[in-house]
């Protein structure tokens, strides 16, 4: 499978997973799983068709372990905008965790900290590498620090994906540290 198709898969799945899974008269369970093969046979009916052996490779080299595969279901690992259940434990999380964004977004960040926009939580990466690469997705990343520790002592609830995205419903800017400061 050549890498244009692998994106266009996996695009796909993260549409209509995570956001839209009507669209294509799919219904997620409260877990926000679907079997593969009503995923496959929507797709197909809407113009998308791909193979289970499509959706196996895209499970399989996608490095950020965006999809969960259980049996035979599927599901996005979080990111999703439609109301689902991870079912996934409070956790407690390092001292620090870092969110990447870009500079544009800096003064309505540093006003009313991070919010989850249209997600249900705020995502948050173990290493700066990897915020930084979020943050590149947007255009010159800005990686903020977020002083994990003093949120879960103040009583925040952090909880962490199966591909290792720590999530909590926001951030408010004291806990943020800005590059050159506040």
């Amino acid at each position: 499978m050549d890498e244009r198709r692998t994106v266009k898969v996996s695009k796909y799945l993260s549409r209509h997973l995570r956001h839209q899974p009507g669209r294509i008269g799919l219904s997620l369970d409260e877990g926000g799983w679907v079997e593969i093969d009503t995923l496959i046979a929507a797709a197909a009916a809407h113009g998308f068709p791909f193979t289970r052996e499509e959706l196996d490779h895209v499970v399989a080299v996608n490095d950020k372990r965006r999809f969960a595969v259980e049996g035979s279901r599927i599901r996005a690992s979080q990111g999703h905008s439609v109301e689902v259940d991870l079912g996934l434990p409070p956790a407690a999380p390092p001292p620090y965790l870092y969110h990447g964004t870009v500079a544009r977004a800096l003064d309505a960040i540093r006003a009313e900290g991070l919010r989850p926009m249209d997600r249900h939580d705020v995502h948050l990466s173990a290493d700066r590498e990897t915020a930084t690469r979020v943050g590149a997705r947007r255009g010159r990343p800005v990686v903020l620090s977020v002083d994990a520790a003093a949120m879960h002592r103040d009583g925040h609830v952090f909880r962490v994906s199966a591909n290792g995205v720590w999530l909590t419903r926001a951030v408010p800017a004291r806990y943020l540290r800005f590059p050159g400061g506040r």
